[in-house]
């Protein structure tokens, strides 16, 4: 993202494989678009459910009839592989159906009937006026994971696509008016950071739906922890740990650390920060892993060959994920594999690892790129307490083992998704998604999305107003 001292009202999106020029658009002016959401919001409300979801099924239709050229924006401005591209298309289409089977096991109409005394319901109200805020990492499918559950709930959104990704964005919220989704229900802003704030912070919106840093998800929980009249849905990073234990398939092991690791650069919430490892263990994973990782494609999205990971999102993460493998070797880590950059006007980084055993302090930050850093330890309980060691709480995995160490592991690990022998990177379609700590504020995604876009409320219900007054009162005539 640009902002021209020329034109400091012009938001500018560029290829970060190429450093080519891809879109550009003016800065939005939120209160009109916040306005304008607000004076839809009854009719869409008032819209039956029945009609919402089959604008929902046209839009998952409409997705898929531009889904190659979906691909081919999204590959352009992330830099990400062509094949990825499609592979997050697709799982977007795919999250239509998956969300209204969710909608009806979350939100259904309950109703019971008390004979005489009447009826007893719940039902669900939408909120109003949600804005969506999402990262610049799978930005088609973080927002339409946000953004459709919160619509066929009956509220109306307002959303800002990362300033690094306004382009799909744009064609994303283009397939939901085409789909049906009615002008003002679904209103797209663009902007810088500043942009996101105010419209985080707008006195005229009734909930945020939030995924991005944990700097700035625990800034907006400050401040929103003065509205509990608001709802706020957290959906942020991690420190994620993958476990490698006691395991004699170092090949198959080694796959699932890269994977956990270096898919989508290193630039996914759920990629594995951390290797935590067997000291019996550790020279040849180790090997096998590096060895492995020496093989990666890393270049541009539409390659021949293609490659396994593009570049960063800008030159600016770049930059700090190349000084960070540097702090790291000046206090106390041992490199296994360098990682480097090679032209410096582009965001390209080659995998990284570091040992870090030896250091007395790690930081516990979020490094959002490919960016490994190993600790070899001799005892599980010290492994689990080092997992555990970290202010954040998204994503675990173990790697080895058997069942009996797995069920210690899924009991004492402190994380909001927790896997065995599968890559923390693994797409949990049909689950709920969250996590503790700096990772999330206890509201889960995914299929329980719904949850926060709804406000459940109970009704006592008769057809005609009967009373009986009891004791305390005065005989009467």
């Amino acid at each position: 993202m640009l902002q021209s001292p020329l034109h400091p009202d012009l938001i500018v999106s560029l290829e970060p494989a190429s450093g080519a020029r891809l879109w550009s658009g003016p800065v939005s002016d939120i209160d009109a678009c916040i306005a304008a959401a607000r004076a839809a919001w009854p009719r869409w409300a008032l819209t039956p459910l029945t009609d919402r979801m089959e604008l929902a099924r046209r839009t998952g239709r409409e997705m898929r009839r531009v889904a190659p050229d979906l691909a081919d924006l999204l590959a352009r401005e992330t830099g990400v592989p062509l094949w990825e591209a499609h592979g997050e298309v697709e799982a977007a289409i795919a999250r239509v159906d998956v969300f209204l089977r969710a909608q009806g096991e979350r939100c259904a109409q309950r109703r019971h009937d008390n004979g005489i005394a009447g009826v007893t319901a719940t039902r669900h109200k939408p909120h109003g006026v949600l804005a969506v805020i999402s990262p610049c990492a799978q930005p088609l499918l973080a927002p339409f994971c946000q953004i459709l559950p919160a619509l066929v709930a009956g509220n109306v959104v307002v959303f800002k696509p990362s300033e690094k990704a306004p382009a799909i964005g744009e064609a994303l919220t283009n397939c939901l008016l085409r789909g049906g989704m009615p002008q003002g229900a679904i209103q797209m802003v663009t902007g810088g950071p500043e942009h996101g704030r105010a419209l985080a912070l707008h006195e005229a919106i009734d909930g945020l739906l939030f995924a991005g840093s944990s700097p700035v998800g625990l800034a907006l929980a400050r401040k929103y922890a003065q509205r509990p009249d608001r709802m706020l849905r957290l959906d942020m990073g991690g420190n994620n740990p993958i476990v490698v234990w006691d395991t004699l398939l170092i090949e198959q092991a080694a796959m699932l650390i890269v994977q956990s690791a270096f898919a989508g650069a290193g630039q996914r919430n759920t990629a594995a920060r951390r290797l935590i490892i067997h000291d019996t263990l550790a020279e040849p994973m180790l090997a096998a892993v590096k060895k492995l990782t020496d093989r990666i494609i890393c270049g541009g999205p539409f390659d021949d060959p293609a490659p396994y990971m593009g570049p960063v999102c800008d030159l600016a993460s770049a930059d700090g994920l190349t000084e960070s493998f540097i702090w790291l070797m000046s206090n106390g880590g041992h490199p296994i594999r360098h990682m480097s950059r090679g032209d410096t006007d582009l965001p390209f980084v080659t995998p990284g690892i570091i040992d870090v055993t030896d250091m007395t302090e790690r930081p516990d930050v979020e490094l959002f790129g490919p960016l490994l850093q190993v600790i070899r330890v001799g005892d599980f309980d010290e492994a689990i307490a080092l997992a555990n060691d970290t202010q954040f709480g998204l994503c675990a995995a173990l790697v080895g083992g058997n069942e009996q160490l797995y069920g210690q592991f899924w009991t004492q690990i402190r994380a909001g998704l927790i896997h065995w022998n599968k890559p923390t990177t693994i797409d949990l379609a049909t689950t709920p998604m969250g996590g503790l700590g700096l990772s999330g504020n206890l509201r889960a995604g995914g299929t329980y999305a719904a949850d926060s876009c709804a406000i459940p409320i109970a009704s006592a219900e008769t057809e005609l107003p009967r009373a009986a007054l009891g004791v305390g009162f005065h005989a009467g005539d």
